[in-house]
């Protein structure tokens, strides 16, 4: 599985409208609103790189009112659960 962080600039008068949008495309788990320099950030996942060019600049790039995105691929996962799992190696005698 392929995780991209997407940061997306909108038109700011429809926020949400945009992000329901982009939240229904297939591939796009989650859709924030935020504050600072973007409007919204998608989660996307998909299984395959090619799947990317599909999901971000095919689908999402192209929902109206999507003035821009810069897209940020995770090489690794650090979750809560990972890091818990890390600390306990060694640790039971």
């Amino acid at each position: 599985m392929i995780t991209s962080i997407v940061l997306i600039k909108t038109s700011v008068d429809r926020i949400p409208e945009i992000a329901e949008k982009i939240a229904t495309i297939e591939g796009v788990s989650e859709v924030y609103s935020v504050t600072g320099a973007h409007d919204l950030i998608a989660m996307v996942r998909v299984r395959e790189h090619d799947d990317l060019a599909d999901v971000i600049p095919g689908r999402i790039s192209k929902v109206p009112g999507v003035a821009s995105t810069e897209t940020h691929i995770a090489f690794r996962t650090y979750s809560q659960h990972d890091l818990e799992a890390a600390f306990a190696i060694g640790l039971e005698s």
